[in-house]
């Protein structure tokens, strides 16, 4: 996949680096030209400019470029002001880093796909959610380890955790499902909440609309999942 990352910073530069060694074409852009000597051979690609411009901005290759990453997180200014150009240019998807509550209130005014926290997520999380097809979330117990909550990939809807040998085939555990509940809230509007289904049972069928607890190695999470991209 190919994506633009915006500010190499410390959020933005892990990120950048942890996509272009999972195999993406990645461009990262930054106003400070120290940033784009430091990563330019850890990035596929780095650009020094300035991403509050719409005319500079119009000179990238936006209409091949899958995920657009605004990381400026220093300047909440620049932060919104490149935000909107890049919506205003219609990207396939755009992704935006919120400093806070207020910031993020103004993201989603502007219309992004989906807001970064980066004080609680980390590069290796969103490496994960962007790369790895199926993945909701993820938690890393360490650099070989993590907890991740997955959709179940379409081959396995209908069929017992012990038809699919997660155990035996793939070497990760199901620590738990989670199943979708619609619930009204207080002002009579439908909701839907999660629940968790307590320790997995090897019986136990896989619904489409379930998400899957694994733990497991982060070899055997992509080889489950067949690296596929989304």
């Amino acid at each position: 996949m190919k994506y633009i990352v915006v500010g190499l910073g410390n959020f933005g530069s892990s990120l950048s680096q942890k996509l272009t060694a999972q195999g993406n074409e990645v461009i990262g852009i930054d106003t400070r030209m120290e940033k784009v000597d430091l990563y330019k051979e850890k990035i596929s690609h780095t650009i020094c400019m300035d991403a509050t411009d719409e005319f500079t901005v119009s000179g990238l290759p936006l209409e091949d470029t899958d995920i657009v990453i605004v990381a400026i997180g220093e300047d909440q200014g620049a932060n919104i002001m490149s935000t909107a150009i890049f919506k205003n240019m219609q990207v396939k998807r755009l992704i935006s880093r919120a400093i806070n509550p207020l910031h993020e209130k103004v993201l989603k005014a502007i219309g992004v796909d989906e807001i970064v926290h980066p004080e609680e997520e980390t590069a290796e999380r969103w490496s994960k959610k962007l790369c790895i097809k199926n993945v909701v979330d993820s938690f890393e117990l360490n650099e070989h380890f993590s907890i991740v909550e997955a959709k179940v990939p379409k081959e396995y809807i209908g069929r017992t955790i012990r038809e699919i040998g997660f155990r035996s085939k793939f070497n990760l555990l199901v620590l738990t499902i989670m199943k979708q509940h619609e619930v009204k809230s207080l002002l009579g509007s439908q909701q839907t909440e999660m629940n968790i289904q307590g320790i997995a049972t090897p019986d136990q069928k896989l619904e489409r609309t379930d998400i899957l607890v694994l733990y497991g190695s982060n070899k055997h999470i992509k080889e489950f999942f067949k690296f596929e991209k989304i």
